[in-house]
């Protein structure tokens, strides 16, 4: 089922139980920032990047190296060597993603991004070494950025997908086909929001972080967080800013996003997610923060 029926989504949301798969990924991969600049095509639909003269190439290289470090301690995390003609590339979740047995390569909205979807050693990685069957979204035209547009419950099989010139109706659908999931509440976004993963994260299938302001419909807050309750925590517009709903559970009890996410978020919040039975890890990642993802944008997930 994919729908904007909020009462309809909810009663078959609630009658999902938690087994469609692992709620969380079983490894990992990053792709270096390698020539990480200002990509002037992403800049158009993405407020949150900074303009050219803020971005650290040595910093964002140093930081994503340390992210590297960091997850490879919690899970198996590969990564893969950047190109200087793919800018934003560091953010690798909008173009591939997995299912158990599948990668999806996504239709992406710019033609810096579509680059991306082509590379050869990604592709192989997947369907050659891993023996992945291939789901090309890429050569449609309905954009449709895989997990940064779609939310996923990967416990009961739900998705979340936010429509902005980063994904329409057509692209929601045919995410939702591709990932086989049982059902898919499709809602718009706020004006200025590019991506749902910036306002939205689902944390192992048992707990949400929700920024409210990044939503059109103040209803459809209410129903995804009335589906977490109690562990659905709202998360203020200044805690938005700093990518806190950028976040990424890997593992059952470990919550990852930037230092500067975590320091937006209030002790309530903290006490929250500890309620929820999650530890919080932090990685500093300001210098690639520039381009306007944070830490959850540079994961991609395996499963």
């Amino acid at each position: 089922m994919i729908t904007r029926d909020l009462s309809a989504f909810v009663d078959a949301a609630r009658g999902c139980a938690a087994d469609f798969g692992s709620a969380t990924a079983r490894a990992a991969f990053l792709v270096a920032p390698d020539g990480f600049a200002h990509a002037a095509d992403s800049a158009r639909d993405n407020r949150y990047m900074a303009d050219a003269g803020s971005y650290d190439a040595n910093r964002a290289l140093a930081q994503h190296r340390g992210l590297h470090r960091a997850l490879s301690a919690c899970l198996p995390t590969v990564c893969f060597a950047g190109d200087p003609a793919m800018p934003d590339a560091v953010f690798p979740n909008n173009v591939f993603a997995t299912a158990p047995g599948r990668c999806l390569v996504a239709r992406m909205r710019h033609p810096v991004r579509q680059r991306e979807a082509g590379r050869a050693d990604i592709r192989g990685f997947f369907t050659d070494v891993l023996g992945y069957a291939l789901h090309d979204l890429s050569v449609q035209p309905h954009p449709c950025e895989l997990t940064g547009s779609m939310v996923i419950d990967r416990a009961r099989g739900l998705g979340f997908c936010g429509l902005s010139e980063r994904c329409d109706e057509a692209g929601a659908r045919l995410m939702h086909d591709a990932f086989g999931l049982r059902a898919t509440l499709v809602f718009d976004l706020a004006p200025g929001e590019y991506h749902t993963n910036v306002v939205l994260a689902v944390l192992a299938g048992r707990a949400a972080l929700v920024c409210a302001d990044g939503f059109a419909d103040p209803a459809v807050v209410e129903a995804i967080a009335g589906l977490y309750a109690p562990h659905a925590l709202r998360l203020s517009a200044g805690a938005r800013a700093a990518y806190a709903g950028n976040a990424i559970a890997l593992g059952d009890g470990l919550v990852w996003m930037s230092v500067g996410a975590g320091h937006a978020l209030g002790e309530e919040s903290r006490q929250a997610l500890r309620a929820a039975g999650f530890g919080l890890a932090t990685v500093e990642l300001d210098a690639i923060e520039a381009a306007g993802g944070s830490l959850r944008c540079c994961v991609g997930e395996i499963f």
